[in-house]
């Protein structure tokens, strides 16, 4: 039966999610090597003005929310070539997520094994420890800090293979508002899916990063600057430990708003961000002038040069990045390097601006060296990391859950789909 289930599993490909405040992305891939992915299809659903069903990471409208998972699940199971992708694997994040220590303790009177039962049993206990402490709060994802056997420390996960009669488990939890995780239920049940695991961003990115870099980056201690439409998170991890994870309601999406209070459409000021945005004006390289159409109210076109677009750029980045670099001044004699990452951190000279505010190592994060070499460029950018991230963990989760049965909707939740399919049909 374990076999056969392992055998299932293996059959799907692996599908990551990301919620994010612009678009809903969804990247289907299968393991070639270890550690090493093809992506098979991404398909992409940006969220509409007037029709926002995530913002700041917080699912707001799940009913929205679901029809757009479902929407895009089935484009992208379409664009694979499968009937169906039931689950998915998904990165979760938002304003309110906050980091705590906690662990669990299990004396089996005498050596036994390290089944991934009484791991998952200890993790669990770990979660309802914090949950019941506080019921308006929910545990969005349990990251390992460390594992004890007898008393020693553990370089790795124990396995099946090791033996003790104590055992110590260790973990770093994020947790939140409890109206994220339920939203989150809501809309996954809303679009008949099943959630097959979630991990909490910052696991996904610093995952990616550890796998192309070595595993050193996390010994040394690293900081992720992690830039999205409406947050901008700073995440500093060492030796196993979070130091820090400080949320700012923040990011491109508010430098396109700014844009648009010069006096053109907020469409116009994302383009002119994404093709000619500078960090600062010290890295503008030629100060063209561009003719811009302005908003309907006013007609006609406007002028802006390419210092001008970067000094409104800068004077926001300013707004967002100072009490990030506050925080991050406070771990700055405990880490060696900082990674920017994100769809927002593809302003032109954004590494040598964080560059400048820091004495630490600074460079872009990359996942390029767990894709085949034949992937797609686009697929390379820092936006898709947290979704290869998010591949990545959730095939270590199939590796260590072979005897688990992956999760497919439900009789019940079959019918909510063709009733879903019904009403976008109409639509």
């Amino acid at each position: 039966m374990a076999r056969r289930q392992a055998q299932i599993a293996d059959s799907l490909p692996l599908v990551a999610i990301d919620l994010g405040s612009d678009s809903v992305r969804a990247m289907a891939a299968r393991r070639i090597a270890p550690d090493l992915f093809q992506v098979l299809g991404v398909e992409e659903r940006p969220q509409k003005m007037g029709n926002v069903c995530v913002e700041q990471g917080i699912i707001t409208q799940s009913s929205n929310a679901g029809y757009v998972i479902a929407e895009v699940l089935k484009l992208l199971a379409n664009r694979i070539g499968v009937d169906e992708l039931p689950t998915a694997f998904i990165s979760v994040g938002g304003q309110s997520m906050q980091i705590v220590a906690v662990h669990s303790r299990r004396d089996q009177a005498r050596k036994k094994e390290i089944s991934q039962e009484l791991l998952d049993g200890m993790e669990q206990e770990c979660k309802e420890k914090i949950e019941s402490r506080n019921p308006d709060v929910a545990v969005l994802g349990l990251v390992p800090s460390f594992f004890k056997l007898d008393g020693v420390e553990q370089d790795d996960t124990p396995s099946p293979e090791q033996r003790a009669a104590l055992v110590e488990a260790h973990y770093i939890a994020f947790y939140g508002r409890k109206a994220i995780d339920t939203q989150l239920q809501k809309a996954f049940s809303q679009a008949a899916r099943s959630i097959e695991h979630a991990f909490v961003r910052p696991e996904t990115l610093l995952s990616a990063f550890a796998t192309c870099d070595g595993n050193h980056v996390l010994m040394d201690g690293c900081a992720v600057l992690d830039f999205g439409a409406q947050t901008t998170t700073l995440t500093a991890y060492k030796g196993g430990q979070y130091l820090l994870n400080k949320v700012v309601p923040k990011g491109g999406y508010h430098i396109s708003r700014m844009l648009e209070q010069q006096g053109m459409s907020f469409a116009t000021a994302e383009r002119l961000k994404k093709e000619y945005g500078y960090a600062a004006p010290s890295y503008v390289n030629r100060n063209v002038r561009l003719r811009v159409p302005a908003c309907p109210e006013i007609g006609g076109d406007m002028l802006i040069s390419a210092t001008e677009l970067a000094e409104a750029i800068e004077l926001k980045l300013q707004e967002i990045l100072a009490p990030l670099m506050e925080e991050l001044k406070k771990v700055e004699d405990r880490i060696s390097a900082i990674y920017i990452t994100g769809g927002g951190s593809m302003l032109m000279g954004m590494d040598d601006y964080i560059q400048s505010l820091t004495p630490l190592k600074v460079q872009y994060g990359a996942h390029n060296l767990l894709l085949h070499r034949d992937t797609e460029e686009k697929y390379l950018s820092p936006a898709y990391t947290s979704l290869v991230g998010t591949i990545l963990l959730g095939q270590d989760y199939r590796d260590s859950h072979k005897d688990q049965l992956v999760r497919k909707p439900g009789f019940f939740d079959r019918f909510k789909e063709s009733t879903l399919d019904m009403f976008i049909d109409q639509q």
